[in-house]
């Protein structure tokens, strides 16, 4: 069968922009073993090994960063994952058409918010406008609880920011579910009223195993990029309060301060190459085991 050469020409585009946007820079990698200098540039800069890995690893802060990234990186994922297919699940419970639709829209919202406002916003929340006060304060202070200074407690941030994430990416996931959901044949449905099965039963037995592959989906695709930090996010709201950092400070945040003070592009580079050869390794092997999880269960 020959190949139909106009659905090659519509692709030419797509593969353009890949090979120019994502493969081309590619090239910069190699920055990574170099002591580059903007003189001599990429290619005239000399080789140096593996010094630029070896900074980064010995700087005592490897740990670190490494830590906090794969930590709140798998709050973020089971938060957001968890999060949004129950909610697609309560959603697709409403029976009410227009309800249903606004209650879509409004859990979307948070998507579309800027991490500065993100940030205003739980400021507000935890401390107040100048330090004093806030909301989450003042509820405590009703129940007789001592005030927090919540920016100087590097305890409770991993999941103060794992409820950000929650609030910003649950809707947007949960619209990914439901959208699974709607393929889900109505006679399966059908059957299990049938049966007697109630609405929970049904939610629970048949709309949740039937949206799982979606899960994997989302699981492979968020775990490749589980040792990338959430910069925007982040850096908006921590900023450069060093108090923070001991559960705060994730590879990008750090290499983007490192950038700024130092200049070092190679090490950099160094740390950039890491993120993505073990990100690289991460999504196969996650891959592979759904594979092989889905071969022994006969299902997705």
């Amino acid at each position: 069968m020959r190949p139909d050469r106009s659905i090659l020409v519509l692709a030419l585009p797509a593969l353009a922009f890949f090979a120019v946007f994502s493969y081309g820079p590619m090239v910069g990698a190699i920055v990574a073993f170099k002591d580059f200098n903007v003189v001599e540039g990429i290619f005239g800069s000399p080789w140096n090994g593996l010094e630029n890995f070896r900074f980064f690893f010995e700087s005592g802060n490897a740990g670190r960063v490494i830590r906090n990234t794969l930590i709140l990186n798998a709050l973020f994922i089971g938060g957001t994952i968890t999060a949004g297919m129950a909610m697609a699940v309560m959603i697709n419970e409403i029976r009410f058409r227009l309800l249903k639709r606004t209650a879509q829209s409004v859990i979307f919202l948070p998507y579309f918010i800027s991490p500065i406002v993100i940030s205003v916003m739980l400021q507000a929340f935890l401390s107040g406008f100048g330090g004093s006060g806030g909301v989450v304060n003042n509820m405590l202070g009703g129940l007789g609880i001592s005030p927090v200074s919540w920016y100087t407690e590097p305890g409770a941030w991993p999941w103060i920011l794992t409820i950000v994430k929650i609030w910003q990416l649950a809707g947007y996931t949960s619209i990914i579910y439901l959208a699974a959901m709607t393929a889900i044949p109505p006679d399966v449905y059908e059957a299990a009223v049938l049966d007697g099965a109630s609405r929970w039963k049904i939610a629970l037995r048949v709309t949740v195993p039937l949206i799982m592959p979606v899960t994997v989906i989302l699981l492979i695709l968020q775990v490749g990029r589980i040792f990338m930090g959430d910069f925007g996010t982040i850096y908006a709201i921590i900023g450069d309060n060093g108090t923070l950092f001991p559960t705060t400070d994730v590879i990008d945040t750090y290499v983007f301060r490192a950038l700024r003070t130092s200049g070092n592009l190679g090490m950099t580079a160094a740390v950039g190459l890491f993120q993505s050869v073990v990100g690289f390794i991460l999504i196969a092997a996650t891959a592979l085991i759904a594979r092989r999880v889905s071969r022994k269960s006969g299902g997705f």
